[in-house]
């Protein structure tokens, strides 16, 4: 599968993950804390299916790779 998550898009999903999968443990304890299981695992994998069905791309361009 081609990565089509950017770094900071994949930080903020990791983050975002853990915070609301934290729920679970601490906080409101909602089974919908579950959900954040999705963004953590579209996070840590670099893929999101969503992107790829809406053919979006938050990686650097290819002309940008392997130059910084």
């Amino acid at each position: 599968m081609k990565t089509n998550e950017g770094k900071i898009d994949r930080s903020l999903r990791i983050i975002i993950g853990l915070a609301v999968t934290s729920m679970v443990f601490w906080g409101p304890q909602s089974p919908w804390a579950i959900l954040g299981l999705v963004p953590l695992v579209t996070g840590l994998i670099g893929v999101c299916p969503l992107y790829g069905l809406l053919r979006m791309d938050t990686c650097r361009p290819r002309s940008w790779r392997g130059h910084l």
